[in-house]
């Protein structure tokens, strides 16, 4: 899976609030991007019990459909 940007913008903060303290505006950022990344893992933990589920009802097309959309977020 590749790494957001999102990802990239939490992990320059991240040094940044390491080394200095953040702004306001880096804060505002910060929090924004943490929002951003619950949303995408609950998203994809979401599709990925959904696929679990298809998989142990044997529902070949609807584990396909899941399985597209983990892919497509993935691609984000």
């Amino acid at each position: 899976m590749p790494i957001l940007p999102v990802h990239e913008r939490l992990a320059e903060l991240w040094v940044l609030r390491n080394s200095r303290g953040l702004t306001e505006s880096e804060k505002t950022d910060m929090e924004h991007c943490l929002a951003v990344n619950a949303s995408f893992c609950r998203e994809l933990a979401h599709l990925k019990n959904m696929s679990l589920l298809a998989s142990m009802t044997e529902d070949t097309d609807w584990q396909h459909d899941i399985c597209s959309r983990i892919e497509r977020l993935s691609r984000v």
